[in-house]
Protein backbone atom coordinates (compact mmCIF):
# COMPACT_ATOMS: atom_id res chain seq x y z
CA UNK A 1 0.00 0.00 0.00
CA UNK A 2 1.73 2.91 -1.41
CA UNK A 3 0.00 5.65 0.71
CA UNK A 4 2.32 8.50 -0.45
CA UNK A 5 0.52 7.99 -3.68
CA UNK A 6 -2.58 7.68 -2.18
CA UNK A 7 -2.30 11.38 -0.32
CA UNK A 8 -1.09 13.08 -3.58
CA UNK A 9 -3.81 11.78 -5.88
CA UNK A 10 -6.26 13.93 -4.02
CA UNK A 11 -4.64 16.74 -4.85
CA UNK A 12 -5.00 18.17 -8.53
CA UNK A 13 -3.53 16.36 -11.12
CA UNK A 14 -0.42 18.58 -12.25
CA UNK A 15 0.61 18.93 -8.40
CA UNK A 16 0.02 15.26 -8.17
CA UNK A 17 2.37 14.58 -10.45
CA UNK A 18 5.17 17.00 -9.35
CA UNK A 19 4.63 15.08 -6.01
CA UNK A 20 5.47 11.67 -7.41
CA UNK A 21 8.80 12.98 -8.81
CA UNK A 22 10.17 14.25 -5.55
CA UNK A 23 13.53 12.57 -5.11
CA UNK A 24 12.59 8.81 -3.29
CA UNK A 25 14.28 9.49 -0.30
CA UNK A 26 11.88 12.21 0.34
CA UNK A 27 8.84 9.86 -0.50
CA UNK A 28 9.93 7.58 1.48
CA UNK A 29 9.92 9.16 4.48
CA UNK A 30 7.49 12.00 3.85
CA UNK A 31 5.01 12.02 7.37
CA UNK A 32 2.68 14.83 5.43
CA UNK A 33 1.07 17.12 2.88
CA UNK A 34 0.83 20.34 3.99
CA UNK A 35 -1.84 22.65 1.83
CA UNK A 36 -2.49 25.79 2.27
CA UNK A 37 -4.22 29.27 0.47
CA UNK A 38 -1.78 31.22 -1.09
CA UNK A 39 1.09 29.18 -0.63
CA UNK A 40 2.61 26.18 -2.93
CA UNK A 41 2.18 22.57 -1.86
CA UNK A 42 4.76 21.10 0.96
CA UNK A 43 5.64 17.60 1.46
CA UNK A 44 7.07 17.51 5.36
CA UNK A 45 9.77 14.75 5.49
CA UNK A 46 12.87 14.42 7.11
CA UNK A 47 12.18 16.96 9.93
CA UNK A 48 11.53 19.88 6.95
CA UNK A 49 9.01 21.17 4.64
CA UNK A 50 10.24 20.75 0.73
CA UNK A 51 8.05 23.24 -1.38
CA UNK A 52 6.92 21.82 -4.39
CA UNK A 53 5.92 23.30 -7.62
CA UNK A 54 6.74 26.83 -5.95
CA UNK A 55 5.11 28.82 -8.52
CA UNK A 56 1.45 27.30 -8.31
CA UNK A 57 -0.06 28.75 -5.22
CA UNK A 58 -3.12 26.86 -3.47
CA UNK A 59 -6.30 28.65 -4.25
CA UNK A 60 -10.01 27.86 -2.34
CA UNK A 61 -11.18 25.61 -5.28
CA UNK A 62 -7.98 23.46 -5.06
CA UNK A 63 -8.69 23.04 -1.03
CA UNK A 64 -12.47 22.10 -1.83
CA UNK A 65 -11.63 19.97 -4.49
CA UNK A 66 -9.38 17.63 -1.99
CA UNK A 67 -11.89 17.12 0.18
CA UNK A 68 -14.40 16.48 -2.50
CA UNK A 69 -12.38 13.86 -3.76
CA UNK A 70 -11.48 12.19 -0.53
CA UNK A 71 -15.18 11.93 0.44
CA UNK A 72 -16.23 11.32 -3.14
CA UNK A 73 -18.38 14.03 -3.47
CA UNK A 74 -19.83 13.42 -0.30
CA UNK A 75 -19.45 16.03 2.14
CA UNK A 76 -22.34 15.36 4.29
CA UNK A 77 -21.00 12.09 5.16
CA UNK A 78 -18.36 13.51 7.07
CA UNK A 79 -20.05 15.84 8.61
CA UNK A 80 -19.24 14.61 12.27
CA UNK A 81 -15.39 14.12 11.45
CA UNK A 82 -15.34 18.22 10.45
CA UNK A 83 -16.70 18.83 13.67
CA UNK A 84 -13.64 17.68 15.31
CA UNK A 85 -11.11 19.20 12.49
CA UNK A 86 -10.12 16.45 10.70
CA UNK A 87 -11.32 13.41 7.87
CA UNK A 88 -10.06 9.76 7.91
CA UNK A 89 -10.11 8.56 3.82
CA UNK A 90 -8.38 5.36 2.31
CA UNK A 91 -5.55 3.59 4.28
CA UNK A 92 -5.61 5.30 7.54
CA UNK A 93 -4.87 8.56 5.72
CA UNK A 94 -5.90 11.79 7.91
CA UNK A 95 -6.66 14.77 6.46
CA UNK A 96 -6.76 17.57 9.30
CA UNK A 97 -8.23 20.80 8.47
CA UNK A 98 -8.62 24.37 9.67
CA UNK A 99 -11.24 26.73 8.44
CA UNK A 100 -13.88 29.11 9.78
CA UNK A 101 -15.87 26.91 12.69
CA UNK A 102 -19.82 26.93 12.23
CA UNK A 103 -21.78 26.45 15.36
CA UNK A 104 -25.69 25.22 15.85
CA UNK A 105 -27.14 25.52 18.99
CA UNK A 106 -23.71 26.63 21.05
CA UNK A 107 -21.90 23.55 19.81
CA UNK A 108 -19.10 23.03 17.37
CA UNK A 109 -20.95 21.20 13.83
CA UNK A 110 -18.43 21.80 11.36
CA UNK A 111 -15.87 23.81 9.47
CA UNK A 112 -16.34 25.68 6.29
CA UNK A 113 -14.22 28.38 4.01
CA UNK A 114 -10.96 25.73 4.70
CA UNK A 115 -7.55 27.79 4.45
CA UNK A 116 -5.24 24.44 4.94
CA UNK A 117 -4.94 21.18 5.13
CA UNK A 118 -2.47 18.71 6.79
CA UNK A 119 -2.53 15.28 5.30
CA UNK A 120 -1.11 12.69 6.90
CA UNK A 121 0.53 9.73 5.86
CA UNK A 122 0.65 6.75 7.71
CA UNK A 123 3.87 4.23 7.03
CA UNK A 124 3.87 0.75 8.35
CA UNK A 125 6.93 -0.67 9.79
CA UNK A 126 7.33 -4.57 10.43
CA UNK A 127 9.31 -5.59 13.41
CA UNK A 128 10.40 -1.69 14.46
CA UNK A 129 8.68 -2.80 18.08
CA UNK A 130 9.54 -6.42 18.17
CA UNK A 131 12.56 -6.10 20.61
CA UNK A 132 10.91 -3.69 22.87
CA UNK A 133 7.34 -6.07 23.08
CA UNK A 134 9.53 -9.09 23.57
CA UNK A 135 11.26 -7.48 26.94
CA UNK A 136 7.83 -6.44 27.99
CA UNK A 137 5.95 -9.39 27.72
CA UNK A 138 8.81 -11.97 28.09
CA UNK A 139 7.52 -13.68 31.05
CA UNK A 140 3.89 -12.28 30.86
CA UNK A 141 1.20 -10.14 29.07
CA UNK A 142 1.72 -6.29 30.09
CA UNK A 143 0.28 -3.08 29.88
CA UNK A 144 1.74 -0.93 28.04
CA UNK A 145 1.59 3.07 26.89
CA UNK A 146 3.43 4.25 24.45
CA UNK A 147 4.26 8.27 24.28
CA UNK A 148 6.44 10.85 22.34
CA UNK A 149 5.74 13.96 21.08
CA UNK A 150 3.38 14.45 17.71
CA UNK A 151 5.09 12.67 14.59
CA UNK A 152 7.55 10.07 15.82
CA UNK A 153 5.79 7.39 14.71
CA UNK A 154 3.25 6.82 17.84
CA UNK A 155 0.81 4.89 15.63
CA UNK A 156 2.95 3.12 13.31
CA UNK A 157 4.79 1.98 16.68
CA UNK A 158 1.57 0.29 17.79
CA UNK A 159 -0.03 -1.19 14.86
CA UNK A 160 3.09 -3.40 14.97
CA UNK A 161 3.48 -3.99 18.64
CA UNK A 162 -0.50 -5.23 18.04
CA UNK A 163 0.94 -7.44 14.72
CA UNK A 164 3.44 -9.08 17.38
CA UNK A 165 1.12 -10.10 19.82
CA UNK A 166 -1.57 -10.68 17.90
CA UNK A 167 0.52 -13.22 15.92
CA UNK A 168 1.65 -14.99 19.58
CA UNK A 169 -1.69 -15.59 19.98
CA UNK A 170 -3.24 -12.78 22.00
CA UNK A 171 -6.53 -11.94 21.30
CA UNK A 172 -6.45 -8.25 20.32
CA UNK A 173 -9.33 -5.78 20.46
CA UNK A 174 -8.60 -2.02 18.85
CA UNK A 175 -10.79 0.51 19.72
CA UNK A 176 -9.61 2.76 16.09
CA UNK A 177 -11.38 5.64 16.66
CA UNK A 178 -10.05 7.28 13.74
CA UNK A 179 -9.33 4.26 11.81
CA UNK A 180 -5.57 4.69 11.65
CA UNK A 181 -4.50 2.14 13.26
CA UNK A 182 -5.71 -0.51 11.27
CA UNK A 183 -7.06 1.86 7.88
CA UNK A 184 -10.33 -0.58 7.82
CA UNK A 185 -12.33 -0.25 4.41
CA UNK A 186 -15.53 -2.02 3.64
CA UNK A 187 -14.27 -4.49 6.93
CA UNK A 188 -11.19 -5.70 5.86
CA UNK A 189 -8.06 -4.24 7.62
CA UNK A 190 -5.82 -2.59 4.84
CA UNK A 191 -2.71 -3.58 7.45
CA UNK A 192 -1.31 -6.23 8.54
CA UNK A 193 -2.50 -6.24 11.93
CA UNK A 194 -2.22 -9.84 12.71
CA UNK A 195 -4.57 -13.20 12.81
CA UNK A 196 -6.29 -12.69 16.40
CA UNK A 197 -7.02 -9.19 16.14
CA UNK A 198 -10.59 -7.35 16.12
CA UNK A 199 -11.45 -4.06 15.07
CA UNK A 200 -13.98 -1.25 16.21
CA UNK A 201 -13.43 1.39 14.13
CA UNK A 202 -15.45 5.00 13.67
CA UNK A 203 -16.55 4.52 17.24
CA UNK A 204 -15.58 6.79 20.14
CA UNK A 205 -13.07 5.08 22.11
CA UNK A 206 -14.91 4.96 25.63
CA UNK A 207 -17.82 3.50 23.69
CA UNK A 208 -15.49 1.12 21.30
CA UNK A 209 -13.93 -0.50 24.66
CA UNK A 210 -16.60 -1.09 26.35
CA UNK A 211 -18.48 -2.94 23.80
CA UNK A 212 -15.52 -5.47 22.74
CA UNK A 213 -15.17 -5.85 26.64
CA UNK A 214 -19.04 -7.09 27.00
CA UNK A 215 -18.57 -9.00 23.38
CA UNK A 216 -14.59 -9.82 21.93
CA UNK A 217 -13.20 -11.20 24.99
CA UNK A 218 -9.92 -9.67 24.56
CA UNK A 219 -6.46 -10.75 26.18
CA UNK A 220 -5.68 -6.81 25.35
CA UNK A 221 -7.61 -3.76 24.18
CA UNK A 222 -5.80 -1.20 22.15
CA UNK A 223 -6.59 2.52 20.93
CA UNK A 224 -4.52 5.14 20.00
CA UNK A 225 -4.07 8.72 21.91
CA UNK A 226 -6.11 8.68 25.23
CA UNK A 227 -6.85 12.61 25.56
CA UNK A 228 -10.47 12.68 26.85
CA UNK A 229 -11.59 11.85 30.79
CA UNK A 230 -14.16 9.55 29.12
CA UNK A 231 -10.94 7.35 27.57
CA UNK A 232 -9.86 7.43 31.11
CA UNK A 233 -12.90 6.04 32.46
CA UNK A 234 -13.56 3.53 29.81
CA UNK A 235 -9.41 2.07 30.50
CA UNK A 236 -10.03 1.83 34.02
CA UNK A 237 -13.25 -0.21 33.38
CA UNK A 238 -11.59 -2.45 31.33
CA UNK A 239 -8.34 -2.61 33.91
CA UNK A 240 -11.07 -3.63 36.36
CA UNK A 241 -12.26 -6.44 34.17
CA UNK A 242 -8.53 -8.21 34.16
CA UNK A 243 -8.06 -6.62 30.64
CA UNK A 244 -4.39 -5.45 29.78
CA UNK A 245 -4.14 -2.34 27.68
CA UNK A 246 -2.31 -0.40 24.68
CA UNK A 247 -2.52 2.33 24.59
CA UNK A 248 -0.20 5.91 23.33
CA UNK A 249 0.03 9.27 24.03
CA UNK A 250 1.10 13.10 23.39
CA UNK A 251 4.48 13.65 25.71
CA UNK A 252 8.12 13.76 25.52
CA UNK A 253 8.40 12.53 29.12
CA UNK A 254 6.62 10.97 31.90
CA UNK A 255 6.52 13.99 34.10
CA UNK A 256 5.09 15.74 31.07
CA UNK A 257 2.35 13.60 31.41
CA UNK A 258 1.96 13.93 35.18
CA UNK A 259 1.49 17.92 34.86
CA UNK A 260 -1.64 17.06 32.87
CA UNK A 261 -4.88 16.55 34.80
CA UNK A 262 -6.08 13.84 32.73
CA UNK A 263 -2.82 12.06 32.28
CA UNK A 264 -2.05 12.28 35.74
CA UNK A 265 -5.19 10.72 36.77
CA UNK A 266 -4.06 7.84 34.44
CA UNK A 267 -1.22 7.22 35.66
CA UNK A 268 -1.99 7.55 39.67
CA UNK A 269 -4.02 4.39 38.68
CA UNK A 270 -1.20 2.37 37.97
CA UNK A 271 -2.84 0.74 34.85
CA UNK A 272 -0.10 0.83 33.42
CA UNK A 273 2.40 -1.67 33.45
CA UNK A 274 5.24 0.37 31.86
CA UNK A 275 5.74 3.39 29.28
CA UNK A 276 7.77 2.87 25.85
CA UNK A 277 9.42 6.58 25.30
CA UNK A 278 9.84 6.89 21.57
CA UNK A 279 12.96 9.49 20.88
CA UNK A 280 14.41 11.00 17.80
CA UNK A 281 18.45 11.17 17.16
CA UNK A 282 19.82 13.75 15.22
CA UNK A 283 19.90 11.78 12.48
CA UNK A 284 16.18 11.64 12.52
CA UNK A 285 16.09 7.68 13.42
CA UNK A 286 13.49 7.14 16.71
CA UNK A 287 15.12 5.56 19.64
CA UNK A 288 12.65 3.30 21.97
CA UNK A 289 13.33 3.02 25.96
CA UNK A 290 11.33 1.10 28.56
CA UNK A 291 10.73 2.87 31.65
CA UNK A 292 8.95 1.07 34.30
CA UNK A 293 5.50 3.16 35.77
CA UNK A 294 4.83 0.84 38.71
CA UNK A 295 8.19 1.03 40.30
Amino acid sequence: MNTYREAASLLPINLCGELLVMPERIQANAEELRVRAGRPVAVLSEGREYEVAPNYKICCDDLYSILEKATFASFHSVENELAKGFITVGGGIRIGICGTAIYKSGKLSSIKNFSSMAIRIPHDIIGCSSEICEKINSHELKSALIISPPGYGKTTFARDYIRNLSKKGFRVSVADERCELCAVMDGVPQYDIGPCTDVMNGVSKSDAVMMMLRSMTPHIIAMDEISEPEDVRAVSAASGCGIKLLATAHAAEIDDLRRRPVYRELLNMNIFDCAVIISKAENNCRLFRIEDLLK
